[in-house]
This record gives C-alpha cells, sequence and structure tokens, in this order.
C-alpha cells in the first residue's frame, strides 16, 4: 500500500458517502440549504484525490499493479455513483444518462484488462482525461444548481431541465472517447482478436492426436 493507493481508496469509500447523505440528509439532521455545500465538500475531495494519486504514485516510484486496477476502477465507480445519486429527486436525470457512462467504461475497462492478460496494454487517451474532466464539471455545476433551488430560486423542473441538457452533453462526448479510444487502439484491438488461446491449440491437438490413434 502507498499513499496513492490510499488516496484511491478514499474515492472508493466516498462514493456510497456521498449517496447516503444526499439520499437520508433529513436523517442526518442536514439541511436543504447545507446539503448542497456537503456534497461539493465530497466531490471536491474525490477529485483532488483523483488528481494527486497518479501524481504521487509517479514522484515516489510508486506505481504499482494494484494502482494500475483500482485507479480506473475507482473513477468509474465514484462518478457512476454520483450521476445515479442525480437521478433521484430533485434533480431526476434520465436513467438513460447513467447507463451510457456505465456502458462506454464497462467496454473499455474489459479491453484493457483482457489486453494486459494477452500482455500487451492499450494507451490511454486525451480524450478519456478530457471526459473525465467534462464529467467532473457536470457533476460541480449540478451541485451548485442546487443552491439556489435550496433557496427558491430554482424551480425543480428547471433544475431537472438543466441538469440534463448539462448531463446530455457529457453523456455525448462519453460516447465519443469510447469509439475515440476503440479506434486508436484497433490495431491492438485486431491483435487480440487474433490471438489463439494456447490451450485451446492443445487441446485441439490432444484430441487430433487420439482420432488418429
Amino acid at each position: 500500500m502507498s499513499i496513492a493507493n490510499y488516496l484511491t481508496f478514499l474515492r472508493i469509500l466516498i462514493s456510497p458517502i456521498f449517496l447516503f447523505i444526499y439520499i437520508e440528509y433529513e436523517y442526518l439532521n442536514i439541511s436543504p440549504m447545507t446539503l448542497p455545500y456537503v456534497l461539493l465538500f465530497l466531490l471536491g475531495v474525490s477529485e483532488i484525490s483523483d488528481a494527486c494519486d497518479g501524481y504521487l504514485a509517479r514522484k515516489y516510484n510508486q506505481v504499482t499493479d494494484l494502482g494500475k486496477i483500482l485507479d480506473p476502477m475507482a473513477d468509474s465507480m465514484y462518478r457512476l455513483s454520483v450521476f445515479l445519486t442525480f437521478t433521484l429527486p430533485p434533480i431526476k436525470l434520465p436513467m438513460v444518462l447513467v447507463f451510457i457512462f456505465l456502458y462506454r467504461d464497462s467496454v473499455i475497462s474489459t479491453l484493457r484488462t483482457i489486453c494486459a492478460l494477452k500482455g500487451f496494454a492499450l494507451a490511454a487517451r486525451p480524450s478519456g482525461k478530457l471526459k473525465a474532466a467534462i464529467q467532473a464539471f457536470s457533476a460541480f455545476v449540478i451541485i451548485i444548481l442546487l443552491i439556489p433551488h435550496s433557496l427558491g430560486y430554482l424551480s425543480s423542473d428547471s433544475l431537472r431541465l438543466t441538469s440534463t441538457i448539462i448531463v446530455s452533453i457529457a453523456a455525448v462526448y462519453t460516447l465519443f472517447s469510447g469509439f475515440d479510444y476503440i479506434y486508436a487502439n484497433r490495431n491492438y484491438i485486431r491483435k487480440l482478436l487474433a490471438l489463439k488461446d494456447p490451450l485451446k491449440n492443445t487441446e485441439s491437438n490432444l484430441n487430433q492426436n487420439t482420432i488418429l490413434e
């Protein structure tokens, strides 16, 4: 365990806390006016940990296999948790937007894992980092919109419409970043599809030898 990995685990820990506070803020004696600031604090801590863990790992030469697996998983987990939280009142984002984020991350994570097991790594893309920044910006804006909503200056319908437009833009770019990632690494993916499983080849040879005998 390194400092970077602890920061990554912090992001994973914040994910359910963010959701719980949003749902049960009354049970926790948090007023509607205070709730947005609490959520902003949690989101800020998550984004700062995301920015610092990779930097610290490289600076102190603490890049580990565990960190390579946990970091993208933590990013996906906490951002999906945030947007899944926003599907609940009063924001009420359409669930389909969250599924776009989920499917994109699932496909890319699966490809990266399979390629790593086959011995070659898929390179990260600038579009992926910009995607993360756009999603983070969208989440911050939506939480900030909760402030005038809690004070009665912004109606629930306006909050819902504005939030949906913002996240829809993020979802469109998320799809683009997924296609960009696949296209940029198409040669590696082609190699992955062309590779044959040595165990299957061995079994096939054994079966052929058995038939010949």
